[in-house]
């Protein structure tokens, strides 16, 4: 029988590629979009694709309640978030509320009425803070100690899954996915808008790049090797917790000569720092050691970092 995939926030970055991907493989996909006042904001990532969409929200149970009961999925992939960090300081509640309750809403919907579904949670490199190994790597084993009203709901969140498995027997996973871009993240998340504004810059459009704290360093993939690792976490025989992550970190400034380098430019000429993109507390360090779902299930990366900025430049030259 035909597999049945249910994906909230399928009109996201990572939700567009995971359902790109599970249609390949030959699923019947249903996503949960929040009802948006311009409506084409909805769906312009997955208006190609054969998906159903139904109308929901993480804090709605009746609607939650509605989909699950009637769409009966095999899996369900949680990628539904307030995922901006920075925003994340700006309305703390509605982060916790969305990225912590709308876990458990969704768990316990699960447990009642469907509870044999396996589960996959999106779970974040935010919840570690700036902790770091000894070796200079961030593990499961790493402790949490998030930065941002973001990590502390994300930490609930992952904490709320290990529960319901232990406690109920549910075959829910985290994914502690590092970060993760592509042509599809937003222009507010600063690897695209760095993208984005380079080539108005080179195509005469504006002047200069205004930025935060350029020696934040990240752990950046790409979205599309991410999706697969969601697949791959969420079908192993026994669930459970896993890294995902290239192991290897660079700083905003590293990100912003690679584009303008590959724009034949010189970011010093046009970057600035503004203090207000700067957060209240700074993360500065991720770097993820993924050695485990290397090893065991067999995940690797197609994408360099090189690459990856080389398609989201190419496809800002293109679209502008």
């Amino acid at each position: 029988m035909t597999k049945k995939a249910l994906i909230i926030g399928i009109a996201g970055q990572d939700g567009s590629y995971l359902s790109e991907y599970l249609l390949s493989l030959g699923y019947e996909v249903h996503g949960i979009v929040r009802r948006n006042s311009v409506a084409e904001n909805q769906d312009d990532r997955i208006s190609h694709l054969n998906v159903t969409c139904h109308y929901g929200d993480l804090l709605d149970v009746p609607s939650l309640t509605r989909i699950i009961s009637s769409v009966k999925p095999d899996e369900i992939y949680n990628l539904g978030a307030q995922s901006h960090v920075r925003i994340s300081f700006d309305v703390p509640s509605f982060t916790i509320q969305t990225n912590a309750l709308g876990v458990l809403n969704l768990l316990e919907i699960c447990r009642a009425i469907l509870p044999d579904v396996k589960f996959y949670q999106a779970s974040s490199s935010e919840m570690f803070g700036n902790s770091i190994d000894e070796d200079g790597y961030q593990r499961k084993t790493t402790p949490m100690n998030p930065t941002s009203p973001y990590g502390c709901a994300k930490v609930m969140g992952y904490n709320l899954v290990r529960h319901y498995r232990a406690g109920y027997c549910m075959h829910s996973c985290n994914g502690i996915l590092f970060n993760h871009e592509s042509p599809r993240r937003g222009s507010n998340f600063v690897t695209n808008k760095i993208v984005k504004t380079a080539v108005e810059i080179k195509k005469g459009l504006k002047d200069t790049l205004a930025l935060g704290n350029l020696d934040a360093s990240r752990d950046w993939g790409h979205s599309k090797d991410y999706v697969r690792a969601m697949h791959m976490i969420l079908n192993n025989d026994e669930p459970g917790d896993w890294v995902v992550a290239t192991g290897e970190s660079r700083t905003i400034r590293d990100m912003c000569k690679t584009t303008f380098d590959y724009l034949d430019m010189n970011y010093e000429d046009y970057v600035t720092v503004d203090k207000k993109f700067f957060r209240p507390q700074e993360l500065d360090f991720l770097k993820g050691d993924s050695t485990e779902i290397r090893e065991i299930l067999g995940w690797k990366p197609e994408y360099t970092f090189e690459s990856m900025v080389e398609e989201m430049v190419d496809h800002w030259m293109e679209v502008i």
